[in-house]
């Protein structure tokens, strides 16, 4: 069986989710806000979605599909939110996901982790392109991406449907030569 490698930062340990952490997972998940800026995240959120999905990260890790994160404090050890890649290994993109739970916007944190998320992704994983979407009216998420390095590419109109609502996607990237040159 696949494990997951820990990831360590200066504040955060990012880790393999567990189904303990469901019910935080819930409250954290279940905000209005989280829904409203991710395409498959419901509302209301359900501690039975929270452990559907916990339960689906092990398969996908052993398929080479997707890597999820729960970002955790490193000194305290609360879960603030998730993180993930999916990987398509035929040309070795990868597509980088988050959400932080709303009482720890603001403080840094999903830079701190995504920084972790993407040198991974290049260095041990070795990925072509790291990319991200977000809707075009989250922009604490652009800033995120931005921070990372990464490139603005275009917008997508009306790209996705959430609450009968279509929604314009903004789309980053950054390649594994862009990434390198930036660290020196």
């Amino acid at each position: 069986m696949k494990q997951l490698q820990t990831l360590e930062t200066e504040r955060l340990i990012l880790r393999s989710f567990t189904l303990d952490d469901a019910a935080v997972v819930t409250e954290l998940a279940g905000a209005y806000e989280i829904a409203y800026n991710t395409l498959l995240i419901p509302h209301p959120y359900k501690e039975e979605m929270a452990r559907n999905w916990i339960s689906t990260h092990q398969p996908e890790l052993e398929a080479d599909h997707t890597l999820t994160y729960a970002i955790t404090h490193k000194q305290e050890g609360y879960l603030i939110g998730a993180i993930g890649l999916n990987i398509e290994r035929v040309k070795d993109p990868a597509e980088i996901g988050y959400w932080i739970g709303t009482p720890y916007w603001n403080k840094g944190y999903c830079t701190e982790a995504a920084q972790a998320v993407v040198q991974y992704g290049f260095d041990r994983l070795h990925l072509h392109q790291i990319y991200a979407t977000h809707f075009a009216r989250n922009q604490a998420s652009a800033k995120v991406m931005q921070k990372l390095g990464m490139k603005f590419i275009c917008r997508l109109p009306q790209w996705v449907k959430k609450w009968d609502e279509y929604i314009d996607l903004d789309l980053y990237t950054i390649l594994r030569d862009e990434y390198r040159e930036a660290r020196r």
